[in-house]
């Protein structure tokens, strides 16, 4: 009878290959191993579909393919045991400059202030960054060919309204190069799979800037993330929330301080201004943006405490910040969860949020179907410091650390080697 049922299950695999992913009965051990890699016995942490417990997760074919309790391991070609970590869909990093070059002199665009993304983002977790305007319509072709076609990790972007994108702080003053036609023609009929929105920054004079970049966010249908500092005095961030940006606009560098460039979320007397919660609770996305210079625990600390948690937390990643307070986006989390953020609002805010802001549902999720991007990571518990923008610590008790990362169910950093054969079983195997 068991010989009879074996061929049965081994006819019905060969007739129907895609019947083993919905009828895992038909197939046995022997026959049909139905799950190409299987992280069993993790805390999942999935926030769009609501799951906060113990789980296994399932890939086939670089695809996620079951998420539940108790999978049999026997269905699986390769187990990952994840028991004491937490699994979670792939973070994505909303605020990046990923345009490496060698341009002399130049600042972020094609310049070495800007990083190679693989190098940086698997190892704390990141399977998708969104470059923050590095590149404007002129060079972006140059961006996509150099880096975005050969990384690894996904590469989507912000397009500065700027034509030369970052290329240094002189040419993000040149009106004449705002272009909301050109920009919004290359979003919608370029690349509209990987342009999801609009840069305004660095500009020294009024409003204008923020107006042409919301004139093309209008016309291509996309997000405008707005840097808004460096103005002398500082240009009211009430009338720009107000008078400027749509629902679903991000004003970046959310928690930074510096008084005499930008206006602060904070006032002189500790309190989150109230504009700034009502125009949160009206649809305006905030966005941490660490960066080299613009997060300040008097800033973030009040604000959490009262009740004003950014939206996105990002890294505004690139040399001088990941070698100065900010070092990656794991170092940001755990800043948050030292504040208070529980672990699940922290994830929230890497996976589902983000995708949500850049408009790409099928990112941020463990949903069946969707491609298996997966960080499985610990949370360290110990005597640790945390540095802030200004270089100013924190004391903490908790570290968030990327353990294994998985893009399109490829392991791609595995930092204790759980995903990997032992050397003795390969002697064994000879």
């Amino acid at each position: 009878m068991k010989l009879i049922q074996s061929v049965r299950s081994r006819t019905a695999c060969m007739r129907f290959p895609a019947a083993w992913l919905l009828i895992p009965l038909f197939c046995t051990t022997s026959y049909c191993q139905s799950i190409d890699l299987l992280i069993k016995g993790g805390h999942v942490i999935d926030p769009k579909n609501r799951i906060d417990g113990v789980m296994d997760v399932a890939i086939t074919g670089g695809k996620i393919v079951q998420v539940a309790a108790a999978i049999p391991p026997s269905d699986a070609k390769k187990v990952v045991e994840a028991r004491g970590m937490y699994v979670s869909p792939g973070f994505i990093d909303m605020h990046v400059h990923v345009f490496n070059g060698t341009t002399p002199e130049a600042y972020i665009a094609n310049a070495a202030t800007s990083i190679a993304p693989d190098g940086f983002t698997f190892r704390t977790g990141v399977t998708t960054v969104v470059d923050a305007g590095s590149s404007g319509w002129r060079n972006f072709k140059l961006f996509k060919a150099q880096t975005i076609d050969r990384a690894q990790t996904r590469v989507l972007a912000f397009l500065n309204i700027v034509g030369t994108g970052m290329a240094s702080r002189y040419e993000e003053q040149d009106l004449s190069d705002m272009n909301p036609q050109m920009v919004a023609n290359m979003i919608k009929r370029l690349y509209p799979d990987i342009i999801v929105g609009i840069k305004s920054a660095h500009y020294w004079g009024d409003y204008s800037q923020v107006q042409r970049a919301v004139e093309a966010g209008k016309l291509a249908e996309v997000p405008v993330m707005v840097d808004f500092g460096e103005h002398r005095p500082p240009l009211s961030i009430e009338k720009l929330f107000r008078e400027y940006l749509r629902p679903g606009d991000i004003f970046t560098h959310t928690y930074a301080h510096g008084p005499n460039d930008r206006e602060t979320v904070v006032d002189d007397q500790g309190k989150v201004k109230p504009f700034v919660l009502e125009m949160q609770k009206k649809g305006l996305v905030f966005d941490v943006g660490h960066g080299g210079g613009a997060f300040a625990w008097r800033q973030a600390i009040p604000s959490i405490k009262q009740g004003f948690l950014a939206n996105v937390i990002s890294t505004d990643l690139h040399t001088d910040s990941m070698n100065g307070g900010m070092k990656g986006l794991d170092n940001v989390i755990s800043k948050f969860l030292n504040m208070g953020v529980p672990l699940s609002e922290a994830v929230l805010r890497v996976t589902w949020n983000p995708a949500q802001v850049i408009k790409r549902p099928e990112l941020g999720s463990l949903s069946v179907g969707s491609e298996a991007d997966i960080t499985v990571f610990s949370v360290r518990t110990g005597d640790f410091g945390f540095i802030d923008a200004r270089r100013l610590k924190m004391k903490g008790d908790k570290k968030l650390e990327a353990e294994l990362t998985l893009r399109a169910g490829k392991v791609v950093w595995d930092l204790n080697g759980i995903a990997a054969a032992s050397w003795e079983s390969e002697i064994q195997g000879k």
